[in-house]
């Protein structure tokens, strides 16, 4: 008999409730339109010096309330996101067991490929990107839909984009090819994604061999490199051979961690993809100034007419708006936006096992 942790059966009743549909009266969602509220933001609880956990439990609570009142699904949905970060906070201890088994893959390369030189690092999502994300779904999605139809999505269709939130544990992996092993540059290269492909291979049979379940990509970035076998390219998004206009290039693949009921994403890349994605024209911030673009769209969507799209807007802007020098937040300081010592998650994401391997014969 499978003995399920109280925190796995919490967790497994919280994504039973996020697939299910809700049943709501339209007139009810109407009226909660023209109510006379103020709108809850998490920017609200970010200057009484109180610790995440604290500003969560606050911001949640708040939000399914406000939720309750007006019988807001997405309020509702967006309640039970913000419960998920809580339970990485709160009951972190499965981390030391799923990063044990993450371990595992990195002491199987380092027998595997002892000339290669590699890195493991996890993280956890911070607060204030996790918050900007899941608001930031849902505008995309509202605009890009309205655009297309000329009407608003449907809140079924809405709410199950917003359960593929799965992102807020992720893994990455980074490999490189000493140039004392390959010395023409085309060919190391070449060498360096042959074998990042090799090992997507064997990391999902590895990962499944401990208790995860490979994720389908459903169909997105699908892979055709003949080097990603054929049984687990539903599985991968591929932004290697669909490479991104700003040069972005990796694998990604997602697995639920059947111990710890959560999900994780992992990043396979080489150290020239990583260096394009970190330093180059593909940089977070880049990143994140391409998002925050995108976020602000609402030219073609009239005030009032959808209060999901309306409200998601709202708090994306804001956040975009915050001056991180002037937070009162436990554990968290900023001389201005750049300038930032973040030791709570805030605003940069708590890190997870680093682990570096260097090559065995770099210096031959």
């Amino acid at each position: 008999m499978k003995i399920v942790s109280k925190r796995g059966r919490k967790n497994a009743a919280l994504f039973a409730f996020m697939r299910k549909s809700f049943i709501i009266d339209s007139n009810a969602v109407q009226n909660a339109k023209t109510k006379d509220k103020k709108m809850i933001t998490l920017n609200d609880y970010l200057y009484s010096g109180d610790t995440v956990f604290r500003i969560l439990k606050k911001y949640s609570e708040d939000l399914k309330r406000a939720a309750e009142e007006n019988q807001s699904e997405v309020d509702l949905l967006h309640y039970y996101f913000l419960l998920q970060i809580m339970e990485l906070l709160e009951h972190n201890d499965f981390l030391t067991a799923q990063s044990q088994k993450i371990r595992e893959f990195y002491q199987y390369m380092a027998k595997q490929y002892p000339y290669l030189s590699f890195t493991f690092k996890g993280r956890i999502k911070s607060l204030i990107r996790a918050e900007a994300k899941f608001n930031g779904y849902i505008v995309a999605y509202v605009y890009d839909y309205y655009l297309k139809n000329h009407a608003y999505p449907p809140v079924d269709e809405l709410k199950e984009r917003l359960t593929r939130f799965r992102d807020l544990i992720a893994y990455r992996i980074v490999i490189s090819m000493p140039k004392c092993h390959v010395r023409d540059e085309r060919e190391r290269e070449q060498e360096e994604i042959r074998h990042l492909y090799e090992i997507a291979n064997r990391l999902k049979v590895f990962l499944e061999e401990r208790g995860f379940t490979a994720e389908p990509a459903g169909g997105v970035k699908l892979s055709d490199s003949p080097l990603l076998n054929e049984d687990v390219r539903p599985y991968y998004r591929d932004y290697i051979v669909n490479e991104e206009s700003d040069g972005y290039r990796s694998l990604h693949i997602t697995f639920f961690d059947n111990s710890a009921h959560c999900y994780v994403e992992m990043q396979l890349r080489t150290k020239t993809m990583d260096d394009i994605a970190e330093i180059g024209p593909a940089n977070h911030l880049g990143y994140e100034k391409k998002q925050e673009r995108e976020r602000a769209r609402r030219d073609v969507i009239p005030v009032g007419e959808c209060i999901y799209f309306d409200e998601a807007y709202a708090r994306g802007m804001k956040l975009q708006q915050l001056e991180l020098s002037k937070l009162d937040v436990n554990m968290f300081a900023a001389i201005d936006n750049s300038l930032i010592n973040d030791g709570c998650g805030l605003y940069r994401g708590r890190l997870i096992l680093p682990y570096e391997h260097l090559s065995r014969f770099q210096n031959d």
